[in-house]
Formats: structure tokens, C-alpha cells, sequence
């Protein structure tokens, strides 16, 4: 269930990271609300995932999940570079977590 916890803590990173985008370019309070869920959320969830995972093992993965998440969304929703060393070093950063995973 910690696993479980730790990935829908990086996805509500993820959420938080793509709303500050969307926050600077509409100012609007929906993406303000969001924006605050979103890291809300996630600290929430981590802070779950860590009663269970040590805390440098679920840091890394949170981090990984969210700054590559982030990435993808800025190439798919804000037309952000595609370039295939882009897109290596963020399968580098996921492979890293993965391996995490699989020595945890």
C-alpha cells in the first residue's frame, strides 16, 4: 500500500508542477485551487508512503515521478522540446526509481 501511496503522491506532484505552468499564464483562483491540492496531496501521500519506505528510497521516487511527470506534461499540454535526449534522460530518471523499487 506504500507503493501504492508513494505513486499517487508523484502524480499529485505532477498536478501541482503542471498548475504553477498554468497558474502563470491564466491567473485565475482554479488553478491557484488546484495548485495547492495538488502539493497538498502529494505531501499528504508521501508523508504515508514514509511511515512504511525509508524516507531517502521514497524521497528519490517522489522526486523522479514528479520532475519527470512534469516534463512529459510540458512536451504534451505546453509544446515543450522532444528532443531524444530529453526523452532519454527522463527514461534514465525513471529507470533510476525503478531500480530503486527493486532493491527496496
Amino acid at each position: 500500500m506504500a507503493w501504492a501511496a508513494l505513486i499517487l503522491a508523484g502524480i499529485c506532484e505532477m498536478v501541482g508542477v503542471a498548475m504553477i505552468n498554468k497558474l502563470h499564464q491564466d491567473r485565475n483562483w482554479q488553478s491557484a485551487v488546484l495548485l495547492i491540492l495538488g502539493f497538498g496531496a502529494s505531501f499528504v501521500f508521501l508523508a504515508y508512503a514514509m511511515e512504511t519506505l525509508p524516507m531517502g528510497t521514497a524521497y528519490a521516487i517522489w522526486t523522479g515521478i514528479g520532475a519527470s511527470g512534469g516534463a512529459i506534461l510540458g512536451m504534451l499540454f505546453y509544446n515543450e522540446s522532444k528532443d531524444w535526449k530529453r526523452i532519454f534522460f527522463i527514461a534514465l530518471v525513471l529507470g533510476a526509481a525503478v531500480g530503486l523499487k527493486l532493491v527496496s
